[in-house]
């Protein structure tokens, strides 16, 4: 048995559906199923006896350790983070609150569970805590991705919060003994992603005829990941990762924002045709958003070196995989793009 926290979000919810399709293994599941929190991402596991949903906060410790007591648990996986930095600039406390004071509450019911173990117990069980790059701060053009050395420097309330929480996790590790793990990832894409990030957004304006915005000049470069492989990436560092250890997760795949929308537009173009025109006629620059990072890159060799793990696909694999999943999945967009999801686009968007 193994906790996930978040388990319903973008990444959380890909990683509960690989880990129950490749093992039997049963997985309880906190989620507090905010915004971007979604039961309709694990509809194929309706019924399943293996895969436990609660619905429930990080940051309530009570449940927290009812649920550690119940169904003892040989490993938490932590993916459960307000992670949008738009969303940070605008409301940066909802951000403190989960990402830093729900990270400690979960670590502390964590070590009061990992101390009722006995010496075997104890040793097998791992505290997976899933961050970012962007803990790292920005890259200029020249310099080498990010190291699992290198220092943090957070430019945004969101980027902060996170690496507070890796901070915390790395303290428990070294001042209590509880055996933890840290991975750091690049950008994610693929099914299930909120579509507010710009992957997702990218496709649903331009399937609704309506203007892609593109921050700036659009040359702020990214590396991207798959999101499957990232699930995979996490799952060999929790059966082989050395505790106490950081790996960062990357796909190499450094590209710039405007270079990810051309991409998603000729695709669309090639898969759903617009009798309009061109997707790419709908794309427009907006004004950036402050302290924008102009570049993020891992270097991913730690986690191949040590435990054998390189991305399966390559961009071009993954963001086909990707559009066309959106494309089969009309209904499940139509569902997310709830009233508060039209609110923060307009309010987001409508200034720039």
């Amino acid at each position: 048995m193994i906790l996930v926290t978040g388990g319903a979000g973008f990444i959380g919810s890909n990683f509960v559906l690989d880990w129950l399709a490749q093992s039997d293994e049963p997985v309880v599941n906190l989620d507090a199923l905010t915004y971007a929190g979604n039961r309709a991402n694990l509809a194929a596991l309706d019924g399943d006896a293996r895969h436990v949903f609660v619905h429930g906060d990080i940051g309530d410790r009570a449940l927290v350790d009812g649920l550690l007591a119940t169904h003892r648990p040989r490993a938490i996986v932590h993916f459960a983070a307000e992670s949008h930095v738009d969303r940070s600039i605008h409301g940066p406390g909802a951000f403190v609150k989960t990402n830093v004071e729900g990270t400690f509450t979960l670590l502390e019911a964590a070590r009061g569970f990992w101390n009722t173990l006995d010496g075997a117990g104890k040793a097998a069980f791992r505290f997976h805590h899933v961050s970012t790059d962007e803990v790292y701060g920005s890259l200029k053009p020249s310099d080498p991705p990010f190291a699992e050395t290198n220092p943090y420097e957070p430019n945004s309330p969101y980027s902060a919060s996170k690496a507070a929480s890796d901070h915390l996790v790395r303290a428990w590790h070294h001042t209590y003994g509880l055996p933890v793990l840290t991975t750091n990832c690049s950008n994610n894409y693929g099914p299930y992603h909120f579509p507010e990030k710009l992957i997702p957004l990218m496709i649903v304006n331009a399937l609704a005829g309506k203007p892609l915005p593109v921050y700036g000049d659009g040359r702020q470069i990214r590396d991207w990941l798959y999101v499957k492989d990232h699930c995979s990436g996490i799952r060999a560092v929790l059966a082989g990762g050395r505790v106490g250890e950081t790996y960062n997760i990357g796909g190499w795949n450094e590209m710039a924002n405007i270079d990810i929308v051309h991409t998603v537009c000729a695709l669309l173009d090639e898969l759903r045709p617009d009798p309009a025109g061109p997707y790419a006629r709908l794309i427009t620059h907006v004004t950036d958003r402050p302290g924008h990072d102009r570049r993020y890159a891992i270097d991913a060799r730690k986690i191949e070196r040590e435990l054998g793990w390189r991305p399966a696909e390559t961009f071009a694999t993954g963001i086909r995989k990707t559009v066309q999943w959106y494309l089969d999945n009309a209904a499940w967009v139509a569902n997310v793009q709830s009233g508060a999801y039209q609110d923060w686009i307009g309010t987001h968007y409508s200034a720039r």
